[in-house]
């Protein structure tokens, strides 16, 4: 049997300036991201049992390649996308289309547009260990409007 590449969750924040991706694939190895300026994203890396994952896709604006930054932790890899124009996205792909159910909103990241930004990349990027599986999420796949009070904790 051949074997099929398989999608890792992919968690996604932003900030007026970035986009977060946080890849869910404990102990990866082989790691490649591609970031192109009009857009486009794609992944790639290899499981602990060697198994191939790999998704690419079109992001909703242009992006500044030398701006995309990688980082792999020990239980999933963390991009930072430099925007190339400053504001919010109303979604994360360019297409309206409901997003692959593998895409989901990072709460634990999540930021609106009139939250206080004072929240630095440093102490984004040591979030690096939460990330357990969070089955829960009634809005599977909805990447529109975030539910604020959700997003407050309260």
């Amino acid at each position: 049997m051949e074997s099929l590449s398989r999608h890792p969750e992919v968690l996604w924040a932003q900030r007026s300036d970035k986009v977060y991706l946080t890849i869910a694939l404990p102990d990866a190895r082989d790691i490649s991201v591609k970031c192109e300026g009009e857009g486009s994203f794609s992944f790639s890396a290899v499981g602990v049992q060697g198994e191939s994952f790999d998704f690419s896709f079109e992001l909703f604006g242009n992006i500044v390649p030398e701006g995309c930054k990688t980082k792999a932790g020990l239980r999933n890899i963390i991009c930072s996308i430099q925007k190339e124009e400053k504001g919010w996205w109303k979604r994360l792909l360019k297409s309206e289309e409901k997003p692959a159910p593998y895409i989901k909103v990072d709460w634990n990241k999540w930021c609106d547009e009139d939250d206080n930004e004072s929240a630095s990349d440093a102490s984004d990027d040591n979030n690096a260990g939460y990330g357990e599986d969070d089955e829960s999420s009634e809005d599977e796949g909805m990447l529109y409007l975030p539910d604020l009070e959700k997003a407050r904790g309260n």
